[in-house]
């Protein structure tokens, strides 16, 4: 009873310093006049990025920077994330230890929809929000359709937004920037 009576007194002194208003700022602390964005992906997130086109013969096509893939073996399901430059870049399969143990089977629905959860879960963690999805699931109510309801839950998009293309001065109609907010 004592430890938590500690635990709770310090917890308040804690909270009490950080809400407190007396922070002085540092003077002496040097800034920098520009800032380099080192992230590899944020173009992609500000939708200018290059984006493959690919050929127009070319059957599931190439116009993505994110796209979902789901296979599905003798015994697990593999669900993964491929880039188009730097090919797979997350994955969740049910023969991982983590995930087999808590499931009955792991083939079943149950482990399609859990699947699901955990590869969104993974996509929120890594930033990735929007991926696009070429899967077209057999049954409205079958395996993979649930695979991709628990996706989406998860706060997933499974269409990618379009590459934003400089208007030209002539254009009639100029789409909004995506890296300017008009809130």
């Amino acid at each position: 009873m004592q430890v938590v009576r500690n635990c709770t007194n310090s917890l308040k002194a804690v909270t009490f310093r950080c809400l407190s208003n007396n922070v002085k700022p540092n003077k002496q602390a040097n800034l920098a006049d520009t800032f380099i964005n080192r992230n590899p992906r944020n173009l992609e997130r500000m939708r200018i990025a290059y984006k493959p086109d690919g050929y127009h013969i070319d059957k599931p096509g190439k116009s993505y920077w994110h796209k979902l893939e789901l296979k599905a073996s003798n015994k697990y399901v593999t669900a993964f994330v491929n880039h188009f430059e730097n090919g797979e870049v997350l994955k969740a399969c049910t023969s991982e230890w983590c995930i087999k143990k808590q499931l009955y089977k792991s083939k079943d629905t149950t482990a399609y929809i859990n699947l699901g959860r955990i590869l969104g879960y993974r996509c929120l963690q890594t930033g990735l929000t929007e991926l696009r999805c070429d899967i077209h699931p057999p049954n409205e109510d079958g395996k993979v359709a649930l695979f991709l309801k628990a996706l989406e839950e998860a706060g997933v998009k499974l269409q990618e937004p379009p590459q934003y293309k400089t208007p030209y001065p002539w254009d009639l109609h100029r789409p909004e920037k995506p890296w300017e907010v008009t809130e």
